[in-house]
């Protein structure tokens, strides 16, 4: 494995524990986290650059749709910055159609959100899509009306079916001048592959509690990537201690716990 793949399966177990027993999320306990936030940018990053875009080239700017989106933004600033490539920042206005940050006028720039599927487009930034509906088109239409060309779009995770060429797209429309645009859409993640292994036992690596848990297990299953029933009420399903490192003898652990 090399350094990203491994960087890439740490996410993903973080992402799908995140995700585990939820309709959906906005993965903040992940893309917050110091740890997760590094490798989201990495990921990011790689996806991106994956799609035929080059970070140093192509781009100029990276916008949030979604408050969700922010500490994604930073991510990969930082990730590109540690790769010597400087990359502006913006979010989108959640009360007025404008976007906040360093001006993107003239800018070819990405859209991003934590968490898109082709059920729904619609987010939760702006109070003007209670009158003019789905939002991502608003959105795309706000930063088209202020001069950026915009790339693609781009979700940690995406739930959108690819064509026959293996290329992702969403179509939206600008409410502006209600012409329909067939958008390029980048998803670092499949949503159906990390449901399927939020729903499965080895999620979260071969390490504490049986493969359930990651190495350092404090019991709290939401932060320790643990899948149930490895943490009711303590540590590994009530036979370790709470705080569990995936020593047997220090916890306390009785077989097959902690194997």
């Amino acid at each position: 494995m090399t350094e990203l793949q491994e960087e890439r399966a740490e996410l993903k177990r973080m992402l799908c524990a995140d995700m585990s027993a939820k309709p959906f999320s906005e993965l903040f306990s992940v893309t917050f986290a110091q740890r997760g936030s590094k490798l989201v940018g990495d990921v990011l990053f790689d996806a991106i650059e994956k799609a035929g875009y080059s970070l140093e080239r192509d781009v100029d700017a990276v916008g949030a749709l979604t408050a969700a989106a922010v500490p994604m933004v930073f991510a990969l600033i930082h990730a590109a910055e540690r790769k010597g490539i400087a990359l502006d920042g913006f979010v989108m206005d959640f009360v007025f159609p404008a976007t906040k940050g360093p001006s993107v006028k003239g800018k070819r720039v990405l859209l991003f959100d934590s968490w898109l599927s082709e059920k729904s487009y619609v987010q939760t930034s702006s109070l003007v899509t209670l009158r003019h509906g789905n939002e991502l088109s608003l959105d795309f239409g706000i930063v088209n009306q202020q001069g950026a060309q915009i790339l693609a779009i781009v979700a940690l995770i995406g739930g959108v079916d690819a064509d026959e060429q293996g290329t992702r797209h969403l179509q939206l429309v600008n409410p502006i001048s209600e012409e329909s645009t067939k958008m390029a859409f980048v998803q670092a993640f499949s949503e159906e592959e990390l449901r399927a292994d939020a729903n499965h036992e080895d999620c979260c690596n071969d390490h504490c509690c049986g493969g359930h848990c990651k190495v350092e297990c404090t019991g709290d299953c939401a932060h320790d990537g643990c899948t149930e029933p490895c943490c009711e009420d303590n540590c590994c399903g009530g036979h370790c201690k709470v705080e569990c490192t995936g020593d047997c003898a220090h916890d306390g652990c009785t077989e097959p716990c902690c194997e």
